[in-house]
């Protein structure tokens, strides 16, 4: 008698301001895993306004059902998020079986780790990673990125609402030493900054007033 194996399916970095959507797909009984990136170029403003990625989720779906060479009377299970909208159809479509669940356990840790794994290939600082309780929080990421404006922009997910409001806010740029003696870090190389240095500190306000301290020439 032929096995049936369990597949489940879920994602990571949807609710990130920077970089795609991870879509990872896992075979439970055998551990087998695959994962794609939605591009970037999904979250435009005219791509977000048509939700073409929820319909390049599909097609990464294919992919991955190809790889792991899923059967029709394989069972499976769907993160609930809206992510999976237009895959819900298409597996009702091609008469598959699935459900919706909340995905935990080995999946989920992978899924993750893809996404941070992405990320810091962005160039996203690991100590956010690391260190941070909430380091995809939104205006977390907001100040990396406008600590080098011109260049991190091109990672945001433009397309959203969120940057609408808060993508292009004004800046004030002044030269003073640090306000206390703790340890502080350029945002912009990383590297430790100086208290007997003047720093170049970036001001701007969104939901509260931001400073973003940087090498006086980064």
């Amino acid at each position: 008698m032929e096995l049936i194996f369990l597949i489940q399916i879920d994602d990571a970095g949807s609710g990130s301001l920077i970089g795609g959507t991870i879509i990872g797909m896992y075979r439970i009984e055998t551990g087998e895993y695959f994962d794609e990136v939605i591009p970037l170029k999904y979250y435009s403003k005219a791509n977000m306004k048509k939700k073409a990625y929820l319909r390049y989720v599909v097609k990464i779906v294919q992919r991955g059902f190809k790889k792991l060479n899923v059967r029709k009377d394989e069972p499976i299970e769907i993160c609930r998020g809206y992510m999976f909208d237009e895959l819900r159809k298409w597996l009702d479509e091609k008469n598959y079986i699935w459900k919706n669940t909340v995905i935990t356990g080995p999946l989920q840790e992978k899924v993750e780790k893809s996404f941070e794994e992405y990320v810091i290939s962005l160039g996203f600082p690991e100590a956010f990673i690391k260190y941070t309780k909430y380091p995809f929080h939104f205006h977390r990421i907001l100040k990396w990125v406008y600590a080098d404006y011109d260049h991190r922009r091109l990672l945001c997910k433009v397309g959203w609402k969120s940057w609408e409001k808060y993508g292009r806010l004004p800046l004030e740029i002044e030269y003073d030493y640090l306000p206390s003696k703790r340890e502080y870090y350029c945002l912009r190389c990383g590297k430790k900054l100086k208290h007997s240095e003047k720093v170049k500190i970036i001001k701007y306000e969104s939901n509260r007033p931001n400073q973003i301290f940087l090498h006086k020439h980064c």
